[in-house]
C-alpha cells in the first residue's frame, strides 16, 4: 500500500508505504508527521492475490482518497477485498 498526500490538483506527494502484517494491518504507514489534507491511499491488490496464487483476480489496485481534518486523531481505515470486490468504511 502506498501513501500520497495530495497538493492542488496535479500533485501527489509521496508520504509512505509498507505491506500488511500477517493480521492484514500496517502500523504506520506515515513516513512523517500528519497534516491536515486530502490523501491517497493505494492498495496493490492484485499484487496480493498473486501471491496468494490466485492470478486470476479481477481487481488491480484500489485507491481511496480521503481528507483528514483532525491530525490529533488515529485513523484506521479497512479494505474489505475479494477477488471480484471490495469496500471500504472509516473505522473507529
Amino acid at each position: 500500500m502506498s501513501l500520497w498526500r495530495l497538493e492542488g490538483t496535479q500533485r501527489a506527494a509521496p508520504q509512505g508505504a509498507g505491506e500488511t502484517d500477517a493480521d492484514g494491518r500496517i502500523g504506520d504507514l506515515l513516513d512523517g508527521q500528519l497534516v491536515a489534507g486530502t490523501y491517497r491511499l493505494t492498495f496493490d491488490v492484485g499484487a496480493y492475490f498473486k501471491k496468494q496464487g490466485d492470478n486470476g483476480a479481477f481487481l488491480g489496485r484500489v485507491t481511496l482518497d480521503v481528507e483528514i481534518a483532525d491530525v490529533m486523531r488515529a485513523y484506521h481505515v479497512p479494505l474489505l477485498v475479494s477477488p471480484f470486490s471490495c469496500a471500504s468504511y472509516r473505522g473507529s
